[in-house]
């Protein structure tokens, strides 16, 4: 509902205010915003397939294809500026203007393609817009569920999220390798156009509750110093949040498996195209969806599970597979082998968006998320630009497998590392265990 000054807070029959709803799915907020999620996803994995598959074909190179790659993950690059605007501005024209944006942009390609101007440097160019487009999405997603539903549903909000979106990924990775191989990849985007302006409407119909906190988290006002003074001061607030507490381990762990993971990316057309091709490489895509979406989907039930054992273990299992995945004598074992690696993952990633939520300041959620976003996924577009390289002078199988070594050093550096593979189980954690100390209110750090 919206106040009588246009504030908008939760309605208490839609579930937002917790006690009132035997379940998540009464909440009308987050089914919007799940039901959005689920489309704007579609679309991503839609164009990311149609587009990496389009630059291997048309240059037949797995360095141009690495370029394109580390230009689609820009986002992990760039997280860090989107945070503190999130953490401003008004979240729903921010969630609309992004779906908006990558549905005009989409269309660019079939249209050059039907006046014969479709080249791999239109797509190169396409690409970065696309991509600046989502900046937003995953420091939105963070901020914006525990204005949604309560603390004691985070968890399997974040899961649900996880599992529609992998799920989604598994399923439009692997329709959208055939979609290409039968009609062609420049026919997907026009589909693809139509999804993002379903997510814009339903991203248009969510009412978001107004942040607890009515005044700035860091005690400041526009008239405190230019804008551009306070978005540096929100950073540094970021900063000062993970300083010196567990994160920032966790965030080297995750930069080195993100690394590995755009190596992965890069060369995957090519190795999808010699186990078969475009079919075959989007079974592979969606192989690494269904390991995520197994993986999200069992984390509720590893909540009371030692979180540094689950990383020690998790990690080094699925680098097993994944290096198995790389040597394996048919294509069919290479797409399972492949999948089991990133069950590990799947599960990680539900549980630290839980972590985030539960263990950092809520008022400084979107900052933080993006430092640490930015932090840990600024490696996925630099593992791309060098997956493409290596696999020019090793072969896209012995690059493959070489990129396992991401999972492989997460499993022996907590091994190594007494700190990490005593961390508590997720449902068990609270700031002290993780070191993380909630700045006070207007906290001045100049």
């Amino acid at each position: 509902m919206t106040t009588a000054d246009g504030v908008e807070t939760a309605d208490p029959s839609d579930g937002t205010g917790g006690a009132a709803a035997p379940s998540l799915w009464r909440n009308r907020g987050f089914r919007r915003f799940f039901a959005g999620q689920f489309v704007t996803n579609a679309g991503d994995s839609l164009y990311s397939v149609a587009l990496l598959w389009l630059v291997f074909d048309l240059s037949g190179s797995t360095t141009i294809t690495g370029v394109a790659s580390a230009l689609l993950l820009l986002p992990w690059l760039l997280q860090a500026l989107a945070g503190p605007v999130v953490d401003r501005l008004p979240l729903r024209p921010v969630l609309v203007g992004s779906q908006v944006v990558q549905g005009v942009v989409v269309l660019v390609l079939p249209l050059a393609a039907a006046t014969g101007r479709l080249s791999v440097a239109l797509l190169l160019t396409v690409v970065p817009v696309l991509a600046l487009a989502t900046l937003p999405m995953a420091p939105m997603q963070a901020t914006l569920l525990p204005r949604l539903v309560d603390e004691t549903r985070l968890s399997r909000a974040n899961s649900a999220l996880a599992a529609v979106t992998l799920g989604l990924d598994m399923v439009f990775d692997a329709l959208g390798g055939a979609f290409v191989a039968v009609f062609g990849a420049t026919t997907l985007f026009l589909l693809d156009s139509a999804t993002f302006a379903v997510a814009g409407l339903l991203f248009a119909g969510v009412a978001i509750p107004a942040s607890g906190d009515a005044e700035d988290p860091a005690g400041r006002s526009a008239a405190d110093g230019s804008v551009l003074g306070s978005y540096v001061a929100d950073l540094r607030d970021g900063v000062e949040v993970l300083r010196g507490t567990v994160f920032v381990e966790l965030v080297f762990l995750t930069a080195v498996a993100n690394l590995a993971t755009g190596v992965t990316l890069a060369v995957l057309p090519a190795f999808g195209d010699g186990l078969g091709g475009p079919a075959v490489y989007g079974l592979l895509l969606g192989a690494l969806g269904v390991g995520r979406l197994v993986g999200s989907l069992v984390a509720p039930a590893l909540e009371r599970v030692a979180y540094g054992r689950l990383l020690l273990v998790g990690h080094s299992v699925g680098a097993c597979c994944w290096v198995a995945a790389a040597y394996a004598p048919s294509p069919w074992l290479a797409v399972v082998l492949f999948g089991l690696a990133w069950v590990p993952a799947g599960a990680s990633g539900v549980l630290t968006a839980t972590l985030n939520q539960t263990v950092l300041p809520a008022d400084r959620l979107g900052r933080v998320s993006s430092l640490k976003g930015t932090a840990s996924g600024a490696t996925l577009p630099l593992g791309s630009l060098a997956g493409g390289l290596v696999a020019e002078l090793l072969g896209t199988t012995a690059t493959m497998g070489l990129a396992a070594f991401g999972f492989g050093f997460t499993g022996c550096y907590v091994l190594l590392r007494p700190r990490l593979r005593r961390l508590p189980a997720v449902s068990d954690a609270d700031p002290a265990a993780f070191d993380v100390t909630v700045p006070a209110d207007g906290d001045d750090r100049a």
